[in-house]
């Protein structure tokens, strides 16, 4: 009969369970990897303000199996994290798993696409934006020249109103002819 650690209290676990795609299980288990990430910096016990207020820095998260390769970690990191510095805390990692699961829906998942190649946070992908995410894309493989001619063509077969940036409804209506963009925006527990 020992003392059991309790994680988080229950009131927590039943919000993260409404706030989120997981089971309490399966919140449990995203803590345990948050938890692996920075052992020196997270308590077993969470309850309270903790889950808010303790954070993981970009550098450690930046190097999960999960992220290591992905060409956009840093914006996906920043885009999660609450002050946007890239700096997570466990509700913004619970975030993360939550919008990169399978039961995230196409509309939530598009949703954070778009703001992740939002680089200048307008709320339109306009050239630089387009430009910045063919480069992570392509890891600088092109030439500028390159760059500009892929960007153009975007631009010509997807803005719709000719304004020369694509809307959140442009860019859905690129992601609704990508049936293969679920399972990319995807990162297992």
């Amino acid at each position: 009969m020992g003392n059991k650690v309790v994680t988080f209290t229950e009131p927590q676990l039943e919000a993260y369970q409404d706030c989120t795609f997981f089971t309490r299980q399966d919140v449990l288990r995203v803590f345990k990897r948050f938890r692996e990430l920075a052992p020196e910096l997270i308590p077993d016990d969470m309850s309270g303000e903790l889950a808010s207020q303790i954070k993981i820095p970009l550098e450690k998260l930046e190097e999960m199996p999960e992220l290591k390769e992905n060409p956009f970690r840093r914006r996906i990191c920043e885009i999660f994290s609450d002050e946007g510095n890239g700096d997570m805390s466990f509700d913004d990692f619970l975030d993360m798993f939550s919008v990169f699961s399978e039961a995230s829906s196409r509309d939530i998942k598009s949703t954070y696409a778009f703001r992740i190649y939002d680089y200048d946070g307008d709320n339109h992908l306009g050239k630089g934006d387009l430009e910045k995410t063919l480069v992570a894309l392509t890891q600088n493989s092109l030439t500028q020249e390159e760059v500009n001619f892929v960007v153009n063509k975007v631009l010509e077969e997807t803005d719709l109103d000719d304004d020369g940036m694509l809307s959140f409804v442009e860019f859905e209506h690129v992601i609704s002819r990508a049936p293969e963009f679920l399972n990319t925006f995807h990162i297992r527990i």
